[in-house]
């Protein structure tokens, strides 16, 4: 587990912005930001940095710079709304997919107090939803399953309201004046769901083959081609471009997926499902509402609570979503993912 001091977390900031810096170049840099620090402190810093991998060394002698690392770019605080407040042709990030990110993943992607809040949710959770009686089980994945459906749905642009979305699920009413193909989108959540729910030692870790079982279950009737696609993809609002290849884009998949599995707490695994299918986008659409659904069936599969996202602002998680595609930072969305998982073990009694 890590903790980041403050004088890390300023030096990561500037070094995700303008790598290959010079210790006196990030001095200089932090001065101009208004962080007095001096250099000999500045000097002993990085190296502490670079013995927790969060930057490495690159040259020697007078030439010596430092560099961002995957840990570092994970572990960077970016404030998303004044990151995405600048027009996309103007952002410094990543216009690419990065092909280091998986191969050099931590096995765990928390900090320390973090950890602590998610593992002490999970007690919670688990002590609630001991001997809870059948009825009161049936009504609570009722719930979470009409509020999940809602607001995955939301975040993809449906116009269905909550308690549309309850008439929907629980008496088959489609709204009026909305289109068919949105009633298609909550029932596909609902289906995925409860396919999760009841068979979820099929998801102690993310596969090829229930990654794809996952997304045909959430595309089914809404003309979605199935499998891995074969054509480019473009991110709204973003310059980044996920990879064009089907190759690569199974081996993008593949990699993922051994990242999963050498994480070492359930949490790691369904954040990183979360940002990773949603990053990689391996199929022609439905990507972030299988990200979703995975993150949940690798929490259930290990004995968590899972989330159903209701109180999630859809511009917040949006904007989080970008930070990670353009400079594989966490730190929004894992912000989301903790006060979700919070949220989520406290709110609901599904087992």
């Amino acid at each position: 587990m890590l903790t980041i001091t403050k004088k890390q977390q300023d030096i990561i900031v500037i070094l995700i912005e303008k790598p290959d810096l010079s210790s006196s170049a990030v001095h200089v840099e932090l001065s101009r930001r208004g962080v007095e620090m001096s250099l000999v402190t500045v000097k002993r810093t990085l190296s502490e940095m670079v013995g927790h991998t969060l930057i490495q060394v690159a040259g020697s002698g007078p030439a010596t710079t430092y560099q961002i690392t995957v840990t570092g770019c994970i572990h960077a605080a970016i404030d998303a709304s004044v990151y995405c407040a600048v027009e996309p042709d103007r952002r410094f990030g990543l216009k690419g997919y990065n092909f280091e990110l998986w191969p050099s993943f931590p096995t765990d992607v928390f900090l320390d107090q973090e950890l602590r809040t998610l593992e002490q949710a999970t007690q919670d959770y688990r002590r609630r939803t001991t001997d809870v009686p059948k009825a009161i089980q049936s009504k609570e994945l009722e719930r979470l399953v009409i509020e999940l459906s809602w607001k995955s749905s939301k975040i993809e642009g449906n116009t269905y309201t909550l308690l549309d979305t309850e008439k929907l699920i629980l008496k088959h009413q489609e709204a009026p004046g909305h289109s068919s193909s949105e009633a298609q989108m909550i029932l596909n959540h609902k289906d995925a769901f409860t396919y999760v729910h009841e068979h979820a030692n099929k998801f102690k870790d993310l596969t090829r083959a229930n990654l794809e079982e996952l997304h045909a279950i959430l595309v089914k009737g809404l003309s979605v081609g199935l499998g891995l696609r074969n054509k480019p993809v473009g991110v709204l609002g973003s310059t980044y471009q996920p990879l064009d290849n089907i190759h690569q884009i199974s081996e993008a998949v593949d990699s993922l997926s051994r990242t999963l599995a050498s994480m070492t707490t359930p949490y790691a695994k369904a954040l990183v499902a979360l940002v990773g299918i949603s990053y990689i986008q391996p199929f022609e659409d439905g990507n972030k509402r299988t990200s979703r659904l995975m993150a949940n069936a690798l929490l259930m599969a290990h004995g968590c609570s899972p989330l159903s996202y209701r109180s999630v602002d859809e511009q917040e998680y949006r904007e989080a979503m970008l930070v990670f595609y353009e400079l594989n930072s966490l730190v929004p969305i894992r912000k989301i993912f903790i006060g979700q998982y919070e949220f989520a073990a406290t709110n609901y009694a599904v087992v």
